[in-house]
C-alpha cells in the first residue's frame, strides 16, 4: 500500500481528492499496487463529502507517518508551502506540487534536498496545467540543445487579448467579463502584469537551459497598457498581440529571459491559440521547433497533471527521476545579442517634425501607418541590435512612444 497525503483542498487540491478517491481502482491497477489517499490538510471543515474522514489540520501528523511516502502540495504560495515541502523531502517523502511560485522561487533548493535525501520532488502541473512540457523537455528532447522556449504560459491574459482582437472589447471590459467567467480573479495582478508567465518561464528556462532562473532576473511587463488602438495596427502589420514568455540561450552560456506583449504573424502557428488555452514551442538543434498546445489551468485538468506525478512518484519510490539544474551566477541572464524588431507608436502635437524625424532615422520602412487625424505613426523596425533601434527611438521628435517586441 503506497499512502499518499495532500496539503491543500482549494480548486486544485479537490480535483485531485476527486480523482484518487473515485479513480483509486484503476490507479492501483497502473501502478500494480494499492495507492491510497489518506489524509488531507486544510484548516477548513468539508462535511458530506465522500473522502470527509480524511480531513485533519495537523500537519505534523503527516510529517511524522512514516507510512505516508509521498505528499501533494497544493496550497500555492510561500508560505507555510516551503516549509511544509522542505521538512517532507528532509523526511525522505516524495513531493508533487502544481505551485509554480514554489518551483521558481525555490526549485534548485528543494530538488537538492530531495537527491540528498532519496526523494523525489516532481512537478509537471506547475508550467501547463494538463500540457505536457516537463517530461517532454527533459526526457523525449534530451538528445537536444535547446535553443530557445518561448510560448502563451498564461490563459487569463491570452482570452482577455483574444476578445480584445475578436469581440474589440476594450482592456477593462475584457478583464471584467475574463472575472465573470471565473478565467480571472478578484485580483488578477499576477496574471494581467505578467508575474504567472514570469515563474513559467523561469522553470521552462532552468530545465531547458540547466541553471536556476529566478523570478526577480526576468524582465517582465504585462498588458496592461494594451489599448484597441495596438490591435487595429497589429491588424495592419498582419499581426495578433499577444502575452509572451520566451528564452533564448545567447553566446557565452548566458540566456536572455523576457515576458512581454509581443506581435506575432498571423501566418504563424501560436498566433491562432486564442481563449484560456496555452501553448509552449521549444526549439532544439536536431527536433526544429515542436508546439505543446492545450489547456493550461483548470480545476480538473491540473489536477490530472498532479496525480500523473503523483504515480509517477508511486512507481519510482526506490529511484531517482532525473530532473535537477544547478544554481546560476548573478549575471547569468542578459539582453538579447541576437537582432530584433519593435513595433512603435509615436506621437506628438507637432506632427511634422515627429514624421521628419521618423523619416530621418527610419529610411525605407514599408511598414508603416500615417495617422494624421491622430498625429501618430506606427511602424515596425526593420532587424537591428536593441541598442541601437533604442537609440534611434530617442531622436524622433514624440510626445509619447510605445514599443512592443515584434516576435514571428
Amino acid at each position: 500500500m503506497i499512502n499518499v497525503a495532500l496539503l491543500g483542498h482549494g480548486v486544485v487540491g479537490s480535483g485531485v481528492a476527486e480523482i484518487m478517491t473515485k479513480s483509486k481502482e484503476s490507479l492501483s491497477q497502473k501502478i500494480k499496487q494499492d495507492i491510497e489517499l489518506k489524509y488531507i490538510l486544510d484548516l477548513r471543515s468539508f462535511d458530506n463529502l465522500p473522502y470527509s474522514n480524511k480531513f485533519i489540520k495537523d500537519f505534523n501528523i503527516i510529517l511524522n507517518d512514516d507510512s505516508v511516502k509521498i505528499v501533494v502540495e497544493v496550497i500555492g504560495g510561500l508560505h507555510p508551502s516551503f516549509d511544509f515541502v522542505k521538512a517532507c523531502l528532509e523526511k525522505g517523502k516524495s513531493v508533487v506540487t502544481s505551485n509554480k511560485e514554489l518551483v521558481a522561487e525555490k526549485g534548485y533548493e528543494l530538488i537538492k534536498i530531495a537527491n540528498e535525501n532519496n526523494a523525489n520532488f516532481l512537478f509537471e502541473a506547475s508550467v501547463g496545467g494538463a500540457i505536457p512540457i516537463i517530461r517532454p523537455l527533459t526526457q523525449c528532447l534530451l538528445a537536444n540543445e535547446i535553443e530557445e522556449v518561448y510560448g502563451i504560459l498564461n490563459g487569463t491574459t491570452n482570452y482577455i487579448l483574444n476578445k480584445m482582437i475578436v469581440d474589440k472589447m476594450d482592456f477593462d471590459s475584457a478583464l471584467k467579463l475574463a472575472q465573470e467567467n471565473g478565467y480571472a480573479e478578484r485580483n488578477p495582478a499576477s496574471d494581467i502584469e505578467g508575474t504567472d508567465a514570469c515563474r513559467k518561464i523561469c522553470i521552462l528556462a532552468s530545465l531547458a537551459f540547466g541553471k536556476h532562473v529566478y523570478p526577480a532576473q526576468v524582465k517582465t511587463k504585462g498588458i496592461t497598457d494594451i489599448t484597441l488602438d495596438d490591435i487595429a495596427y497589429a491588424d495592419k502589420f498582419n499581426s495578433v498581440i499577444k502575452l509572451i514568455a520566451r528564452a533564448k540561450r545567447e553566446p557565452g552560456g548566458k540566456i536572455s529571459a523576457e515576458v512581454s506583449p509581443a506581435l506575432i504573424d498571423k501566418s504563424a502557428i501560436i498566433s491562432n491559440v486564442d481563449g484560456v488555452f496555452n501553448a509552449v514551442v521549444v526549439k532544439g538543434d536536431s527536433c526544429d521547433d515542436i508546439m505543446f498546445y492545450g489547456r493550461g489551468a483548470g480545476k480538473m485538468p491540473t489536477a490530472s497533471a498532479v496525480v500523473a506525478d503523483v504515480l509517477d512518484c508511486a512507481k519510482h519510490l526506490d529511484a531517482r527521476k532525473y530532473l535537477s539544474w544547478d544554481d546560476a551566477e548573478d549575471n547569468y541572464i542578459i539582453e538579447t545579442t541576437k537582432p530584433v524588431r519593435f513595433y512603435v507608436l509615436a506621437k506628438a502635437k507637432d506632427y511634422e517634425a515627429l514624421k521628419q524625424s521618423f523619416e530621418s532615422e527610419f529610411k525605407g520602412i514599408s511598414s508603416c501607418v500615417y495617422n494624421t487625424d491622430k498625429n501618430e505613426i506606427a511602424f515596425i523596425t526593420d532587424f537591428g541590435k536593441a541598442d541601437e533601434l533604442n537609440s534611434k527611438l530617442s531622436r524622433l521628435k514624440c510626445d509619447s512612444l510605445k514599443t512592443i517586441y515584434k516576435m514571428i
